[in-house]
């Protein structure tokens, strides 16, 4: 489920050029309905989570995987920018909320021991970068050789198979939660959660860094396509680095997911921020070639995801299991407000100037910024140790 979720997500950037010629809208218009996905996404995973505590896993699982069909269908026959903003932007925005990391990662914690958890869930993130091996070149081959509305049927085929994968994985709802203890907040009701959450300084700091990574990821899966086809690469080439990127962060994801297992997880994220910006840093101040375009996107394929399970991890240390996805979907949140911003705000950019020199130099900025504050925190004031014992 997340595979495909995912996978199909992070390969949209590929029809943005013949889409918006041949509907006539602008790449700004693009970038408005992929950052309105983002909010959606955003704002609406805390109410996923919550809603799953309430109803049990699979039925949010299973419409949200409907969401996802109907909005590629609607973008498929798009003739203006209503439906784009419809189908690629609320609708698969809904569908993430209850189909993506958040939930899927949320199943994974509930379902094996606290002492594997953090591996576990490097696993599972890493699962979510799979689908863009296949669904980034078949997506792209689709394109070039029948169009973009072809391409997008072929997405609608590949997300159907999102459906009997979230009732299986609906079976999460049958294994009990953690015996609590004394101090657990499982109990509590949401609103007692979610003012436990924002009363925690390590979760507030690693919520605002966590805006960084949405803003940076974002901007390269929506605009990478386009600048390498500005700077006169072959098309295929932002398919293969966009499937480079997939791969990549499998490795990086179980890395991370084990790393997380032994070192401080708030100090990690903040280097892989830090580490993310040097990158785009490089990258972007010489001319692209296919080599290091590919060897980029190594890179911040491993740096991708990693953040995935430290998140998760973090959470569930700090605040149990019972109310992980809520409080997790919380933190999501700030990351979609910089998704919002990297999407859109590239797009205005570039439709403004001309290049996307100053967007990438301001996503530089700040992610060096929120690295560094992100690993001072960790350092000077260490997480406490965990006040649930899920074991």
């Amino acid at each position: 489920m997340l595979t495909l979720s995912m996978g199909l997500r992070q390969s949209l950037g590929i029809f943005m050029q013949p889409l918006t010629h041949d509907i006539g809208i602008s790449v700004s218009d693009f970038t408005l309905a992929i950052a309105v996905q983002n909010l959606a996404w955003g704002f609406l995973q805390p109410l996923a989570g919550a809603l799953t505590v309430r109803f049990g896993f699979r039925p949010i699982m299973v419409l949200g995987a409907a969401a996802y069909i109907a909005g590629l269908v609607l973008m498929a026959t798009a003739h203006g920018l209503l439906s784009v903003m419809i189908g690629g932007g609320l609708l698969i925005g809904i569908s993430l909320a209850c189909t993506a990391a958040a939930i899927a990662m949320s199943v994974a914690a509930r379902a094996v021991p606290e002492t594997v958890r953090s591996t576990v869930l490097g696993l599972v993130s890493g699962a979510g970068s799979l689908g863009a091996l296949l669904s980034a070149p078949i997506g792209q081959m689709l394109n070039a050789g029948y169009g973009w509305r072809v391409g997008l049927a072929g997405f609608v085929v590949l997300a159907i198979a999102m459906i009997p994968a979230a009732w299986f994985a609906g079976r999460v709802d049958a294994v009990p939660l953690p015996k609590p203890s004394r101090d657990d907040i499982g109990d509590s009701s949401a609103g007692a959660a979610v003012r436990l959450a924002f009363g925690n300084a390590s979760f507030v700091v690693m919520t605002c860094a966590y805006f960084v990574c949405g803003m940076q990821l974002v901007f390269l899966t929506t605009h990478l396509p386009s600048y390498l086809a500005i700077c006169g690469m072959d098309p295929m080439l932002s398919a293969q680095t966009l499937g480079m990127i997939g791969g990549f962060n499998v490795l990086g994801s179980i890395f991370f997911g084990w790393a997380g297992q032994r070192w401080s997880k708030l100090a990690l994220l903040g280097g892989i921020y830090i580490l993310r910006s040097l990158a785009l840093a490089w990258y972007f101040t010489l001319p692209p070639t296919p080599a290091t375009t590919l060897l980029f996107g190594a890179i911040m394929g491993f740096l991708w995801m990693g953040v995935g399970p430290l998140v998760a991890g973090a959470v569930a240390e700090m605040f149990g299991l019972k109310w992980q996805a809520m409080i997790q979907g919380l933190a999501f949140m700030s990351h979609q407000v910089g998704s919002f911003l990297g999407a859109f705000g590239g797009g205005l950019l570039y439709d403004s100037l001309g290049s996307y020199t100053m967007a990438w130099r301001i996503g530089v900025a700040l992610g060096l910024a929120g690295g560094i504050v992100q690993v001072a925190f960790a350092l000077i004031r260490p997480t406490a140790p965990p006040m649930l014992k899920t074991a």
